[in-house]
């Protein structure tokens, strides 16, 4: 009797609890990483919310740009109209002047005493114009006494000249001008006959009479 009671108490008497169990272990290991998921995906709306937020201030800021970049376009084209449509003001300004001598000298004709008065008048008015062409970039175009040449003469008759080249502006009826380099009007000119009697006015009218 004595061995068995001695081998009951050789016995451990605290017996281990459940909280050392493997099952306890595993659901302590679940709800950990239940939390870890779930502050991770508290981490990802965040940065999602973050994100979002500074898609709608570059959208905003965009929305800016291109409007103030249309704002500045339409502003632009204007300023160009406006240049073209008012490109010709400051000359216009410089040539008031001019007309404002013209209305002088017209007003003052009937009380001038003689002609030549009127004539040095008109002189004056007509240097000051061509002072103001010339500070623009606009020139007569030479004529008289120069070899026809189409780029700058529009001949409009020819003329015998036994004392001249054939071929050599005579006369000027209308003035040609250049604007810086440019024709922007030709000399309308009589232009000595050709050598080549064939081209003569007075053998055209030969042929013709013989044609007759």
């Amino acid at each position: 009797m004595l061995k068995n009671k001695d081998k009951k108490n050789n016995e451990p008497e605290n017996q281990p609890d459940d909280a050392g169990q493997p099952e306890d272990i595993e659901k302590e290991t679940g709800e950990n990483s239940d939390r870890n998921l779930l502050e991770k995906d508290e981490e990802i709306l965040v940065k999602i919310g973050q994100l979002e937020n500074e898609i709608a201030d570059l959208k905003d800021k965009l929305l800016r740009k291109a409007a103030e970049f249309e704002n500045y376009k339409r502003r632009t084209e204007n300023d160009q109209l406006n240049l073209l449509k008012y490109s010709a003001e400051s000359f216009i300004v410089k040539l008031l002047p001019v007309v404002d001598d013209f209305e002088r000298s017209i007003e003052h004709m009937d009380s001038a005493k003689d002609i030549d008065s009127i004539k040095k008048g008109v002189t004056l008015i007509y240097n000051k114009l061509m002072k103001i062409l010339s500070e623009q970039g606009v020139e007569k175009i030479e004529a008289v006494g120069k070899p026809f040449n189409v780029e700058y003469h529009e001949a409009l008759l020819q003329r015998k000249a036994d004392d001249v080249e054939p071929h050599t502006v005579l006369d000027e009826i209308e003035k040609g001008y250049m604007y810086k380099d440019k024709v922007i009007r030709h000399s309308k000119v009589i232009v000595s006959e050709y050598l080549d009697e064939e081209s003569t006015p007075d053998s055209d009218e030969r042929n013709d009479n013989s044609n007759k």
